[in-house]
């Protein structure tokens, strides 16, 4: 009867993606021309992101696709340019199969180079901005990357680029020198590329903290379905304005701009992020959505309230965040001061969304992370793979239709019956919402006993006079490993280390008590906001 369901329940997946793409004004009538333009996109690029900006220009080509700092492109524009762009790259030897590495803050160089990339077939490298020099020339040489397009100020990170890698450079800060994307477009023709070319692939790299970070092969979605799954959680509709702070070069930030591009949204980008101004801009462009990572919507719940009340958020429906833990008091706080607009989105690189959580469960349980969206499947396992009782910790797996390729090393994730790897412990409540208890990397056996660093920060979060937290585990000769907590104050002498360690004896076991607290300025943090936990603990 199961194998009978699962096959029914295929057979009508179809169905029920119309049915929410046309809830959320994607699916709609339209006149025979645009949707003659429509159709001659998709015959000449697939479901692709050229296939985006060309189904824009047929039915909206004068709607804003992209507002940054150099100001505003219609979807005919980008389509437009994109085409030269790629004409210019090909000027430069990029063919298909080549590698193109881009090395960009958020503005519209980085969408036209992975759009013209796509035309032309090559794969596009997403950098992140935080990479050293050294990490950035190991990168470089592994991917084996033709050109690099930049922005000036990381000149200086390209010092240990191969001598054959080209460059090309995105925004200018000063005096531009050298070959420009700016100059590639105006120059080059719009001459019409080949129809159908080899799909180019985009290649994220891991949040890696230490070494070079590895590059994750991110699929093509083959349909509209990837964009169902996410609607049917996220109220997002056609012709939304995202606000989008969150890095281009990262999985949410690179999710918001596919998702927008299925949307027909205009997207405002932001080149860095500064809590005050992502407030400004949102009234200054009418936002109906903004995409985040935790640490900046904690950086604008940190601003003065009487800062926060000048602007006027009316048209605000979303807040989506996600990208790395969201502190519950964070969550509780962003409902009461924007109501019931946050999404927490649980994913990773490599299987893409794992759960959602929107207002109505982080209002029950604001450390939740939800439940899977259509067509997820989530299982805990324990160590032999197999599920375990509601309420224990396990391992998370989890399958969808945007599962990553593999790493470029050839490597990949461990997968039991289908479901991948998430490389995270955690559970399930009677009602079948997720909770994270952290990586299953970081869980440490003090004394025989096991113990979640996770558990510990989320009740040290909620402590007013804590403004972040870290917990670790380090060596311990008597029993093994020990926690450490790692604590920024809302100001200096807030409270002391024996409060700290008194409140976790009050709430939790004797042996997930902290035997080191280090009180800090600030956590350390990479270019996404993730808290760097291995330069703790050393």
């Amino acid at each position: 009867m199961t194998g009978v369901r699962s096959l029914l329940d295929r057979l009508l997946q179809p169905a029920r993606d119309v049915l929410i793409l046309a809830r959320a004004g994607v699916v709609r009538p339209m006149r025979p021309d645009r949707l003659l333009g429509v159709l001659d996109g998709y015959l000449r690029w697939d479901l692709t992101v050229p296939w985006g900006y060309a189904m824009g220009a047929a039915r909206h080509p004068d709607r804003a696709a992209i507002i940054d700092e150099l100001g505003e492109l219609t979807f005919a524009q980008v389509d437009e340019r994109t085409t030269r762009l790629a004409n210019g790259l090909a000027g430069l030897g990029v063919r298909p199969g080549s590698k193109v590495a881009v090395l960009c803050r958020n503005h519209r160089g980085v969408i036209e180079t992975l759009t013209a990339c796509v035309k032309l077939g090559a794969h596009t490298v997403l950098l992140n901005t935080g990479l050293s020099a050294t990490q950035l020339g190991v990168v470089l040489r592994e991917q084996d990357v033709a050109v690099v397009v930049a922005d000036t100020e990381f000149g200086p990170q390209l010092a240990q680029a191969p001598a054959e890698v080209r460059t090309v450079t995105a925004w200018v800060d000063d005096e531009a020198r050298g070959t420009t994307l700016r100059g590639l477009i105006e120059d080059s023709p719009a001459t019409p590329l080949p129809r159908r070319p080899p799909r180019g692939r985009l290649i994220v790299l891991t949040s890696g903290t230490t070494g070079a970070p590895k590059g994750a092969r991110r699929p093509e979605p083959t349909g509209l379905s990837p964009a169902a799954a996410l609607l049917s959680r996220i109220p997002l509709r056609e012709g939304e304005i995202a606000l989008v702070p969150s890095p281009l070069f990262h999985t949410w930030g690179l999710a918001a701009f596919q998702l927008g591009l299925v949307l027909g949204a205009t997207l405002v980008l932001q080149r860095k992020f500064e809590p005050a101004e992502t407030l400004a801009a949102a009234q200054r462009h009418r936002c109906t959505s903004l995409f985040v990572v935790p640490v900046m919507l904690q950086r604008i719940l940190e601003l003065p309230e009487a800062e926060r009340a000048r602007y006027d958020l009316s048209a605000l429906r979303v807040i989506a965040s996600s990208g790395s833990a969201l502190p519950a008091p964070a969550a509780t706080r962003c409902l009461r001061e924007f109501g019931p607009v946050l999404y927490n989105l649980y994913g990773t690189t490599e299987v893409s969304w794992v759960s959602i959580a929107g207002p109505a469960d982080l209002g029950v349980s604001p450390s939740t992370a939800g439940y899977p969206p259509r067509g997820t499947r989530l299982a805990i396992l324990d160590e032999h793979g197999s599920p375990v009782p509601v309420g224990e910790t396990g391992r998370i797996f989890v399958a969808n239709e945007f599962l990553f390729e593999g790493y470029t090393n050839g490597t990949g994730k461990e997968v039991r019956g289908g479901l991948m790897s998430t490389g995270d412990l955690g559970y399930h409540d009677d009602s079948g919402l997720l909770f994270v208890a952290g990586r299953d990397d970081e869980m440490i056996v003090s004394g025989g006993e096991n113990v979640y660093p996770r558990e510990v920060e989320d009740l040290l979060a909620a402590v007013p006079e804590v403004r972040e937290v870290a917990v670790v585990g380090v060596a311990d000769e008597e029993f093994g490993q020990r926690l450490a907590a790692y604590v920024v104050p809302t100001a200096p002498g807030a409270l002391d280390a024996e409060a700290v360690r008194e409140h976790v004896r009050a709430h939790l076991a004797r042996f997930s008590v902290p035997r080191d607290v280090v009180f800090l300025d600030a956590l350390p943090r990479n270019a996404t906001g993730k808290v760097l936990k291995r330069q703790l603990g050393r």
